[in-house]
């Protein structure tokens, strides 16, 4: 005995293509972005000995260049294919005994020479082409001082 086909295989059908069409459609950056790192910064203490920042007297800014180049950035012509940021560390890299305890790490950046601090959490979208990058770096230790010693940290700069 032949068996019948139900009507309702090209409705399944239908329906499902119909949902494929409905889910957001994820995009890559095809493209590159080029992170070279130049100058380290240099964290100096504050009066109370309860800061280290590179903002602090006597201290320095890090600095990297970025170059953002994006193949279908350029052919659409977006302005915000990749964005920047700069991520403080949760510890020292190297620190005397008991500098790394109860400290806390905020991080801030300025992109092509602007004056305004962004939060090193916050990225910034960035525009094909090559940007200069100044990273700082605060360590705040509550309660307490920061022991005498070398302490070395290490914020990431991500552009993605």
């Amino acid at each position: 005995m032949r068996r019948k086909r139900s009507g309702n295989s090209r409705a399944t059908l239908a329906i499902a293509a119909l949902a494929c069409f409905c889910l957001p459609a994820q995009a890559a950056i095809v493209g590159t972005c080029t992170i070279v790192i130049g100058a380290s910064g240099t964290m100096k203490s504050n009066l109370a000995i309860n800061t280290l920042g590179s903002k602090q007297a006597g201290g320095s800014s890090a600095g990297a260049t970025i170059t953002a180049s994006s193949l279908l950035c350029t052919i659409l012509n977006l302005l915000d294919c990749y964005s920047v940021s700069a991520l403080a560390p949760a510890a020292f890299i190297s620190a005397p005994n008991g500098g790394d305890t109860n400290v806390s790490f905020a991080s801030v950046f300025r992109l092509d020479g602007s004056g305004l601090d962004i939060p090193g959490s916050s990225p910034q979208k960035l525009t094909n082409g090559t940007h200069t990058i100044q990273v700082d770096l605060t360590a705040t230790k509550s309660p307490g001082i920061f022991p005498a010693g070398s302490y070395q940290a290490e914020v990431t700069v991500r552009c993605e």
